[in-house]
Parts: C-alpha cells; structure tokens; sequence
C-alpha cells in the first residue's frame, strides 16, 4: 500500500483552521448543542471541508487533512482559551523583586 502524497498549502495552514473555528463557534451560537460534542462538531466540520473542497479527488488525503483541521481547531480553541483565563486570573508581576514583595504581602496577611 503507498502512502498518499498531501501537499500543504496556503488553505491549510491559513484559511481552513480558522474557517472551521468560526463555523463551530456559529454552531455554538445558533444551535443548542451540548459542550461535550463541540470537538466532535470540528472534526466533521473539518472533514466535510477537506473532503469537499480541499482535496476533492483523494479521498484518503482528504480524510486525514479533514482530522488535521478538526484536531488543530480544537487545539487552537484549547490553548486560546486557557491563556486567556490564565491572563485574566492571575495579577502579573513582571519582575522576581514584584513577585517575592506580592508574595511577602500575602503571607503577612
């Protein structure tokens, strides 16, 4: 069996992922889906994309790009989404000298 040749390219890298992220967020917004198939929801948005309009013609290229823009949506929520509760949730001390005085304060109290 020969492996498939898949050329990446600028709709990979830079339109499909972000592509799907809105389409799930849409589907969040406009349907009443439960959190816990959000993830399913991207990859066979991802997939549908893939198969349909990226990779036409291969099918088995268009299978393993449609899970490499579903799981790279996911990833990409995830870690946004993290980031931003990490950044809204902590007090940013930017120096060891602020981080060992907002330290002393706490310990004091």
């Amino acid at each position: 069996m020969d492996f498939p040749i898949i050329h990446t390219n600028f709709w990979d890298a830079v339109i499909s992922i972000p592509l799907v992220m809105v389409l799930t967020q849409l589907f969040k917004w406009f349907t009443p889906i439960k959190k816990k198939f959000v993830p399913l929801l991207a990859v066979i948005i991802g997939l549908f994309i893939s198969i349909l309009f990226s990779h036409p013609n291969d099918l088995v290229s268009g299978i393993f790009m449609g899970y490499f823009y579903g799981y790279s949506t996911i990833g990409s929520y995830a870690a946004t989404r993290n980031s931003w509760r990490i950044y809204r949730s902590e007090k940013h001390c930017f120096t060891e000298y602020e981080n060992k005085k907002r330290h002393t304060k706490i310990r004091k109290n």
